[in-house]
């Protein structure tokens, strides 16, 4: 539990899934790119995340690609296999990544359109007492309120918390009523939210950057455990075009910026799968472009 929790307080990297030519899952592809990710130093390595197409994927992909990023990281990074869905389903596949030798799981934020906020609360709670491995709770809802995220916190469990609301305010809230709890207040909103969550408690945060530019993680990351957070914030400038251009569509481009930085980087991984965009125009890749060459070579995930 030692070593989760000192993953879970450094970066939580979500690597993306990619494609064959058939616009199938690319299991090899998929262990070389979470080896070099792990190479390069990402604490913990979350496999078929929201960068990894979670919801584009069926459950046996889901399966497969937990296995390949295990297999890839060959115990130089934490591996958190990513489950959700139905409750059954999220315990399903919750054991075949025990199996297959995940660290922890990570539980997708429930997306049923009836799901009421204290109920949302019962399903990662349900599925931690379900659980042979720790259970982190990707929470997204504004509508959760203060004390069901608390009732959350409180499982034995459920080590961290992944809070993905833009509301830095109402985390405080939570971090100051669970003092006495052994819980872990992740970033879930990647590198730009980092600083401003860090102060009033979180620790650690989540990156689709580390696909292609895990040097830049590593240092914003490197900053803020300093408490240096102008070098953080000259770092955070550093990636806000390519932040930015993943909330266009309505987080449309969120994977797509990133697929297609890794193949303007050398590393073809296929387009994303729809509903999401599968690919730029020819403007937005050519700024990507542009970005990329602006960030030092040393900072760039190695490429195939």
């Amino acid at each position: 539990m030692n070593k989760l929790e000192a993953g879970l307080r450094g970066i939580s990297g979500v690597h993306v899934t990619p494609y064959d030519a058939a616009g199938e899952v690319d299991v090899a592809a998929t262990r070389r790119i979470v080896s070099r990710i792990a190479q390069a130093g990402i604490h913990n390595i979350v496999s078929a995340g929201n960068t990894g197409e979670f919801y584009s994927l069926t459950d046996d992909e889901v399966s497969r690609i937990h296995a390949a990023a295990i297999a890839g990281a060959e115990g130089r990074s934490l591996v958190t296999a990513s489950v959700g869905r139905s409750l059954r389903q999220a315990i399903a596949t919750a054991r075949q990544a025990k199996l297959a030798g995940a660290d922890a799981l990570m539980a997708h934020h429930p997306r049923d359109p009836f799901a009421a906020p204290a109920a949302q609360a019962d399903y990662f709670i349900a599925l931690a007492e379900a659980s042979e491995l720790p259970v982190v709770a990707y929470c997204r809802s504004e509508t959760m309120s203060v004390a069901d995220l608390c009732r959350i916190a409180a499982h034995p469990n459920i080590p961290a918390i992944k809070y993905a609301a833009s509301n830095p305010i109402r985390l405080a809230h939570c971090v100051r009523q669970t003092q006495d709890v052994d819980i872990i207040w992740v970033c879930g909103l990647a590198e730009g939210w980092a600083a401003p969550f860090y102060s009033v408690g979180a620790r650690g945060f989540t990156s689709g950057l580390v696909n292609v530019a895990p040097g830049l993680s590593l240092a914003v990351w490197q900053a803020l455990e300093a408490g240096d957070y102008e070098r953080a914030r000259r770092l955070v400038d550093a990636i806000g075009t390519f932040e930015d251009m993943r909330t266009k569509f309505e987080n449309g481009t969120n994977v797509t910026v990133v697929k297609e930085a890794m193949g303007l980087s050398g590393t073809e991984v296929g387009p994303v799968r729809l509903p999401g965009v599968p690919a730029l125009d020819a403007e937005d890749r050519d700024i990507l472009r542009q970005l990329i060459a602006s960030w030092p070579a040393e900072h760039l995930l190695a490429s195939a």
